[in-house]
């Protein structure tokens, strides 16, 4: 099954792009365009970017 995914654009001292890789199998996706994934690979980005959350929290945290 199929998603579509848009990861927003970074820095531009950033790659243009996120490479995800799953069980061997790597995609190359590109920042700023809609994408369309297999379900796995959307979630995988899921949980990066609610690490990514819960890593700012913590920082947050540990800055008070």
């Amino acid at each position: 099954m199929k998603k579509t995914v848009l990861l927003h654009r970074g820095r531009k001292n950033e790659e243009n792009f996120q490479i995800v890789s799953v069980n061997g199998r790597s995609w190359k996706i590109m920042k700023g365009a809609q994408v369309d994934v297999p379900d796995y690979v959307s979630e995988v980005l899921e949980n990066r970017r609610m690490m990514q959350e819960e890593a700012r929290r913590y920082v947050d945290r540990m800055a008070d």
